[in-house]
């Protein structure tokens, strides 16, 4: 079917050019007519026609010459003598000519007859005798060449933009898919890119990849030499303080563009406005017509600086001559940082809150626990320098300060209840009320307690009961307890702890220096390791109950010095010294008794001696008493 198509468009191609030879001048058919009549029939009859040598060759040279010698495979160049809407006749000098698909020279909208087109001789003849041609295969075994050599001439080329890519378009160069990048396409940032597609185009050959095939063609390259000229006769009439009109012709996050009539300056976006500006668009709209002033220029980078609020007065030029410190202002919050917030009380003229300025309260805090953008305050003028163009300002001066009457509210002794705030390593910071902040001291936490830190005793956050101990109202600090909420216990363990006194305790912790007893009462003692030895000559261990003698008791201090090991050392020292007590005790008898004998001895008798042998049994028995 397709053989069939092909035919019979070739047929009313050629339909159509024998129509056109149909018509024949007048004085072509009058001549025609004449060379009949001065034709040599009768020999032609006789075949007499031999023409002689020289006239024969010549006439043979002058045939070959109006045909051309082509071969298959080959591209030549061609003639166009017909088209129509869907195919194009060709010439080459060979004995039929070929016809071409116009969907071949699509890229070439302006193709007419008497162009010269490059062609591929795929065959001299078909099933129909006809020749067959194809310009797209000829541009592509040319394409490579012309593509480099363009690049190399910095020639000007024509291409059919195909479709959009991504980044881009895919276009039609010499039968070859390059690429021609969207800011590649003009001068101007494009917005729609598919009013391009299909159009036919001049371009120049930027860069080739051999490698990969790859070409990158540029529309933008052919008008930037023009624009270039633009540009430097614009920047050599330009001077600061100029005001121009342009138009916006693109708006970024950091800024706006202005085209100047071929040269394009930049407003930064803090050039837009006095007051604060989050975004350009808020300013200004694309294709807007503006006046702007010249602010700064570049020669060499052709970089132009545009304000537009210079064209205004400065707000802080107009503000209230009679705005002094010490009045209050209205204004809302535009921006915040950690370290407070910027309040516009005008366009224009803003103050900052510091975050120091936003509470009575002490203790750090960020500006947004206070406030956010947006928000609508009212504030007292700390601080106005119309020449630096400063103001500060404060909210917390308009609440009453609370160490005005301290002494009257928190008086010494009195007892309150407080909020944990933070932690150091000696005390514990809390807060009374909003302005009001106290330290406790680690040894003002327990009177029984030995409290290494304090987040051993209570958490950030946490409710704890308090007694006003010191006031600093100069330095806005208190002094602050908690353990002299009670009596102090210590009054009363000095009468139940007196030294020797023995008690039941309980080893809670052990280390290198000796270990920590807890006593009744909730009290704590101490014991070195040398008092931890028990009776049988093993270590106490933790956990371990046992009876503890108090060696040593402190009450300034609040130090209680135990010993296990004094017990039983004490109880056998007691027994030696008994011992040796009786021990002296005998030996004084015996001796009194030994010179109550000598005495009696001078006065015995021989009548005394049953009394002697009476004495002598008493001593033996004095003697066995002290042993027993």
């Amino acid at each position: 079917m397709a053989e069939l198509e092909e035919n019979g468009q070739n047929q009313e191609v050629q339909s159509e050019i024998k129509e056109e030879q149909k018509v024949q001048p007048a004085a072509e058919k009058v001549a025609t007519e004449s060379a009949d009549d001065n034709f040599d029939w009768d020999s032609f009859e006789a075949d007499d026609m031999s023409l002689e040598g020289a006239k024969k060759e010549d006439l043979e040279k002058l045939y070959d010459e109006t045909l051309s010698t082509i071969s298959e495979k080959e591209v030549i160049d061609g003639t166009v003598i017909a088209m129509n809407k869907r195919e194009v006749v060709i010439n080459i000098g060979f004995k039929s000519d070929g016809i071409v698909s116009r969907n071949e020279f699509r890229y070439n909208p302006d193709l007419k007859v008497g162009d010269q087109v490059e062609v591929y001789v795929e065959s001299q003849e078909d099933k129909k005798g006809q020749l067959v041609l194809s310009h797209k295969k000829a541009r592509a075994l040319r394409s490579w060449d012309r593509v480099n050599e363009a690049l190399e001439k910095d020639e000007v080329i024509k291409g059919y933009i195909k479709c959009r890519t991504k980044g881009g378009m895919i276009v039609d160069v010499f039968g070859i898919e390059a690429f021609l990048p969207g800011s590649q396409i003009d001068v101007k940032p494009i917005r729609d890119y598919d009013v391009f597609v299909g159009k036919t185009m001049e371009f120049k050959v930027v860069k080739i990849n051999p490698e990969f095939k790859n070409v990158v063609v540029s529309h933008k390259a052919l008008i930037e030499a023009e624009l270039e000229q633009q540009k430097k006769e614009i920047i050599s009439k330009l001077e600061k303080g100029q005001v121009l009109e342009g138009t916006v012709k693109n708006i970024t996050s950091y800024g706006v563009f202005i085209d100047l009539g071929g040269v394009d300056g930049l407003i930064h976006i803090t050039d837009l406005s006095w007051g604060r500006v989050s975004h350009p668009e808020e300013i200004v709209q694309l294709d807007q017509k503006l006046n702007v002033v010249i602010l700064d220029f570049d020669d060499e980078k052709k970089r132009i600086a545009l304000g537009l609020k210079q064209l205004t007065s400065h707000p802080w030029d107009s503000l209230n001559q009679e705005l002094k410190v010490g009045d209050i202002v209205k204004g809302k919050v535009v921006v915040m940082a950690d370290y407070g917030a910027f309040v516009e009380i005008a366009p224009g003229v803003e103050g900052l809150i510091h975050v120091s300025e936003m509470s009575w309260s002490q203790h750090l805090r960020s500006a947004q626990d206070f406030l956010k953008v947006g928000d609508e305050v009212e504030a007292t003028v700390l601080t106005l320098d119309r020449d630096e163009r400063k103001m500060s300002l404060g909210i917390k001066q308009l609440k009453p300060d609370p160490w005005d009457n301290i002494e009257e509210k928190y008086p010494m002794g009195s007892k309150h209840s407080a909020k944990v705030r933070n932690f150091t390593n000696f005390g514990v910071f809390v807060e009374i009320e909003e302005g009001i902040d106290g330290l406790i001291h680690i040894s003002d936490l327990s009177w029984t307690k030995k409290v290494k830190h304090p987040a051993e005793f209570t958490a950030i956050g946490e409710e704890i009961e308090v007694v006003v101990l010191e006031i600093d109202k100069e330095n806005r600090r208190l002094s602050l307890g908690h353990k002299q909420l009670e009596e102090n216990p210590w009054d009363v363990f000095e009468t139940i702890f007196t030294v020797d006194s023995i008690h039941e305790g309980t080893i809670v912790d052990i280390f290198d220096k000796g270990a920590v007893i807890a006593l009744p009462y909730g009290v704590e003692g101490f014991a070195t390791p040398r008092h931890l030895v028990k009776e049988d000559g093993s270590q106490a261990k933790a956990e371990e109950k046992l009876q503890f003698k108090v060696i040593e008791f402190n009450k300034g201090a609040k130090r209680i010095i135990l010993s296990h090991s004094r017990i039983f050392e004490d109880e056998k020292r007691s027994e030696e010294q008994t011992a040796k007590k009786e021990q002296v005790k005998a030996a004084e008898t015996t001796k009194k008794n030994v010179k109550k004998l000598k005495d009696n001895l001078e006065k015995t008798t021989l009548g005394d001696i049953s009394e002697l042998a009476a004495l002598k049994d008493q001593m033996e028995a004095d003697e066995k008493k002290p042993r027993e």
